[in-house]
């Protein structure tokens, strides 16, 4: 697997000499593009257990998020630069109300007034393929950015995609660093070792390479299939395998199966040992949509993944996402698109998960169960054309880790700037 780490080392480092500035071009700014997104974020997490150490965490702050993309240059090879720009402000909270990671903490542990990152991305296009070197937030199975809070985690790193082959898309990559969703700094990456996953780490605490490998293809409108490879160095590999078909029935109809495989195993600096699998089914009809899912973990350890980031689990909730070790979990889910009443930008999703048999370090089985709703609406028209408004309600009771009621208030508006 080290040969392999080389290999795809050696394509990127090649690969990013087509960085190396080209001739400027109208198109380089014609094709340019800029945002600003305005995120109001309220939370409220509720501890509900006896001899909680804190009885909420409860805080509110204000989020801009803003992104500038420009064209590529003219010539056989394009280039190009990106920019993001995120910054948090703090509009209410405490000591001893902090915590719920929408804000960054100070080095006397009390919530910052404002925190904040930004970062560059040169970018290169051949044909159909490109490459961007700088910040990235990627969103593949094996390694995906959190938007879940005011401000997303973003990465830094090389990433090469192409879409030669019509249906198919390849992805390479390289990452050294993260920042995380309440964080300013960029730091080395790590395993996420939440819950009960059990997993255990040796010298290597930390590493400064995650690489990822692989593609999407779709063999026929209807189906899709993918395999990727991700590995943080010294740490944990994984292969992650996933296969979706969307089965039409009738006017307004349709059956989806998702189906997906994840093998985790240690990279010579821990104890991970992981699989994973997945298996979703929806029914839609309308606005409405029917989900069942069934979620099982084995191995000796819960599932890995970059601490910060997403993961691909079918039960990653609002708060949980049931990958503990021997978990077993079932979910059920109903959605409904207020447009088929004529409201359109108006929807609503509620499910339940329940998760047992979860390996406990100290003895016995562990149980949990959490359920969650959303209610959201974007204006469709007006001044206020896609100004966004979210309200998420969590509950999760559980015999081994912290029982809570969680509500989000969520505002958000996108401007363009040019």
């Amino acid at each position: 697997m080290r040969h392999d780490r080389k290999i795809i080392c050696h394509l990127l480092c090649s690969g990013a000499a087509l960085t190396i500035a080209g001739p400027s071009s109208a198109a380089f700014l014609e094709d340019s593009k800029a945002s600003i997104e305005l995120r109001n974020f309220y939370m409220n997490r509720d501890f509900r257990q006896s001899g909680a150490s804190q009885s909420k965490a409860d805080e509110w702050a204000q989020g801009f998020i803003m992104k500038i993309e420009s064209g590529y240059t003219d010539g056989p090879i394009g280039f190009g630069v990106d920019a993001l720009g995120l910054l948090g402000v703090k509009l209410d909270s405490s000591p001893d109300r902090s915590g719920t990671g929408i804000l960054q903490k100070n080095s006397s542990n009390q919530p910052s007034d404002d925190y904040g990152t930004a970062g560059l991305t040169a970018k290169a296009k051949l044909s159909s393929t490109t490459l961007h070197v700088g910040t990235l937030q990627p969103i593949i199975p094996v390694v995906m950015r959190n938007d879940s809070r005011l401000l997303p985690n973003v990465y830094r790193g090389a990433w090469l995609q192409s879409k030669e082959v019509d249906g198919l898309t390849l992805d390479l990559g390289m990452l050294d660093r993260t920042s995380y969703r309440d964080s300013s700094d960029y730091e080395e990456m790590t395993v996420f070792n939440g819950g009960a996953r059990n997993i255990q780490l040796g010298n290597t605490k930390t590493s400064d390479e995650f690489l990822f490998a692989g593609g999407k293809y779709q063999f026929s409108p209807e189906l899709t299939g993918s395999y990727y490879y991700g590995g943080l160095d010294g740490i944990y590999d994984q292969h992650n395998m996933q296969l979706v078909h969307v089965m039409p029935i009738g006017d307004n109809q349709s059956f989806k199966t998702d189906l997906r495989y994840v093998r985790s195993t240690d990279d010579g600096g821990s104890n991970v040992d992981n699989n994973a699998f997945g298996a979703l089914f929806t029914y839609k009809i309308g606005g409405h949509g029917f989900t069942g899912g069934y979620q099982k973990m084995s191995g000796d350890t819960g599932f890995a993944y970059v601490s910060g980031g997403d993961n691909m689990l079918i039960n990653l909730l609002q708060i949980n996402d049931f990958g503990n070790e021997d978990e077993k979990s079932w979910q059920v889910r109903y959605d409904y698109d207020f447009a088929a009443m004529g409201v359109p930008g108006l929807s609503l999703m509620t499910r339940y998960v329940s998760g047992d048999n979860v390996n406990l370090a100290v003895g016995g089985e562990g149980e949990e169960w959490e359920r969650d709703t959303d209610i959201a609406y974007v204006v469709q028209n007006g001044l206020l054309k896609n100004f966004g408004m979210k309200v998420r309600n969590a509950t999760v009771r559980s015999n081994f880790g912290a029982d809570l009621n969680e509500t989000r208030l969520i505002l958000s508006y996108t401007l363009p700037l040019w």
